[in-house]
Formats: C-alpha cells, sequence, structure tokens
C-alpha cells in the first residue's frame, strides 16, 4: 500500500545516478556542469535506471549522454537525498542521486544531448559558485576531498589505483 502525506499525496521513491567528471587543467581542477537557459539551473549530469541497468552502468550512460563525453569510473562518491513535489500528479517524490567520480575517455562536451543548453568544463570553485543546489555543492566538495589528496602528494604516474568504490 503506497504511503500518503497528510494532504493524501501519494509518496514515492525515485532513484538516480550520475557523475562528478573531472581533468587536472593548467589552473587545476575542472569538472563539467551542466545548465539550462529558461530556468538558470546548473547542476551535475544524472538519470534514471533503465530496467535491469546497475547504478553504475545509468551513470555512465546519463553522464555520456548529457554531456556528450565518454566517461570511466573512479569511484562513488556519495548520494543525495531529496524531496520534490508534482502537484498535477498528487505525488511528492523521496529522490535519491547516486554519483560517482569520472574522468573523460573521449567525446565532447559540444555533443551533449537536448536536456541541457549548455554543458561546459569549470574550474572547480567557479563550478562551486554556479550550482544551483546546496546538496550538488556538497557532494561536488566531497569528490574534490577525493581528488586533492592525489594531486597534493605528487604520487608517481600510474599512482594509486583506488579500490574504494564507496
Amino acid at each position: 500500500m503506497p504511503r500518503r502525506t497528510s494532504r493524501g499525496w501519494r509518496v514515492e521513491e525515485a532513484v538516480s545516478a550520475g557523475g562528478i567528471v573531472y581533468r587536472r587543467g593548467p589552473a587545476g581542477v575542472e569538472v563539467v556542469l551542466c545548465g539550462r537557459t529558461a530556468d538558470g539551473v546548473w547542476g551535475l549530469p544524472k538519470g534514471t535506471p533503465e530496467p535491469g541497468e546497475s547504478l553504475e552502468e545509468t551513470a555512465v550512460r546519463e553522464v555520456s549522454e548529457e554531456t556528450g563525453l565518454a566517461v570511466r569510473i573512479e569511484r562513488k562518491v556519495g548520494a543525495i537525498r531529496y524531496w520534490f513535489a508534482r502537484a498535477d500528479e498528487g505525488v511528492r517524490y523521496h529522490k535519491t542521486v547516486h554519483h560517482y567520480l569520472m574522468t573523460a575517455t573521449g567525446g565532447d562536451v559540444a555533443n551533449h544531448d537536448h536536456e541541457y543548453d549548455v554543458v561546459a568544463w569549470m574550474p572547480a570553485e567557479q563550478a562551486l559558485k554556479t550550482l544551483t543546489y546546496d546538496n550538488e555543492r556538497n557532494i561536488l566538495r566531497q569528490a574534490l576531498e577525493a581528488i586533492e589528496p592525489e594531486r597534493s602528494e605528487g604520487s608517481p604516474a600510474g599512482g594509486s589505483t583506488g579500490d574504494g568504490d564507496g
């Protein structure tokens, strides 16, 4: 039996997966953000699993579609949770978005899909200021904390393989 809110709205769980794609540029770490001009929203690429698809497969597929980049997962960063409602459906959603740290293996942000108007590489500090939602800023900070020790340790080429996935 579905849960209901005090207003009689149905409560549904929703899940999606996406990623924080990064690279090391001349000025430091850069990440990919996706933006819409109509509502001014800037976010991280993510989307809903297709039937039978794992969260990791979803993250790679959605990030590739939304950014135009071929990507590879390095590790799981974490998950964010939030609520949103669709009044026309009488549904309140409790959503969990699983985020993975990724690197680009090819492609070009110019080849992104229609879901966003602009997809761009940005310096990490600019991305933190540009993201619309605090929960995405927080997950980006977590990702940057995972990246920064690698950069500051000055590890040799081929350094840590990093087996942590969560």
